[in-house]
């Protein structure tokens, strides 16, 4: 299942067992979450219960799993199941291929190898399964950002959701607070690069990047207004030159790279995740090998500058924004 489709699961999966396995507690909650509101969906009086996996007894279990009087459902949680005991598992496995209708048993297990047995088990009875693995590929996380974007009504394009992961990191639940409130904070829902700049204007060294990816795809006047941005709300003129001079040397390097080599081993190469090779291609476009030697240049004579070689900051920068658009269109 894609994280997308995690990140919204659809109540359609209300079935009578579902083994939600892995460590990512914030998808294995919506999980767990989803099967509860299908359950109060088709009945309001539908009956929830939680117990963890070392409480809970086979008779426990029996009284968990029979109709209830008073509603028409009832959803069971186990948590931390890998901790129930042999004979409990055993009924647990009996119960995927035996459920009772209106009955939603729901088994969490955070991951790894505790439990094996009964997992092995489960899954040759044909539980039904839903990941909750944590998403570590920055792909994955953009696409989880897309998602919760489109899950508050807003949108969001890939490289603005790729600024977020970047400010943000990889934390689920950082990345689903921040998707959530900039899809209702920004204008007409439409999160933007722009937006999502100024909503993190605390983290100095997104507004660098900001700076750095306007310059080194031409269009400079986003770039000065950036940088001005930057300054103006504290950004360390230094972390500016070094995400300039950090750009140009990753476009440099790849220019460099052998045609039809794929980008996972132009990653490798560069020390950088896939997904940012694809982008610096599309940076790349319009440069040529004497331009970018024209440019670092440039970011080495600002760096000089801002690092106390000369007076005035505001001034190295900008100049040195106006030379790399200049290389770049020579």
């Amino acid at each position: 299942m894609l994280c997308g489709d995690m990140a919204a699961l659809s109540t359609d999966t209300l079935v009578p067992v579902t083994l939600v396995f892995g460590p990512e507690t914030l998808l294995a909650e919506r999980a767990a979450g989803a099967v509860v509101r299908a359950a109060r969906a088709a009945d309001p009086d539908a009956d929830v219960s939680q117990v963890s996996g070392s409480e809970l007894t086979a008779g426990a279990l029996a009284e968990h799993v029979s109709p209830s009087l008073f509603a028409t459902r009832r959803v069971l949680l186990v948590n931390d199941v890998q901790d129930v005991s042999e004979p409990v598992g055993d009924v647990l496995v009996g119960y995927v291929t035996t459920p009772i209708e209106g009955i939603h048993v729901v088994l969490l297990h955070p991951g790894g190898v505790k439990g094996k047995k009964l997992l092995t088990a489960l899954r040759k009875a044909g539980v039904h399964e839903v990941p909750a693995e944590r998403l570590t590929r920055p792909d994955d996380q953009v696409s989880f950002v897309r998602a919760e974007v489109r899950r508050n009504g807003g949108r969001i394009d890939e490289a603005a959701a790729r600024q977020l992961v970047e400010a943000v990191g990889g934390d689920l639940r950082g990345l689903a607070s921040a998707a959530g409130q900039l899809a209702v904070d920004a204008p007409d829902g439409q999160v933007t690069g722009q937006v999502v700049a100024m909503y993190f204007e605390g983290r100095a060294e997104v507004k660098g990047w900001v700076v750095a990816d306007r310059a080194v795809e031409g269009r400079t006047g986003e770039a000065v207004e950036q940088l001005r941005w930057a300054l103006e709300t504290g950004t360390d003129p230094v972390l500016v030159t070094g995400a300039l001079a950090t750009s140009l040397r990753s476009l440099a390097r790849l220019a460099g790279a052998p045609r039809g080599m794929r980008d996972a081993d132009v990653a490798r190469d560069l020390g950088i995740p896939p997904w940012k090779v694809r982008v610096l291609r599309g940076q790349l476009r319009g440069w040529t090998p004497t331009g970018l030697a024209r440019a670092i240049r440039a970011v080495a004579d600002a760096d000089l500058a801002v690092k106390g070689g000369g007076n005035d900051s505001t001034l190295a920068l900008t100049t040195a924004l106006v030379a790399i658009g200049t290389a770049r269109s020579a």
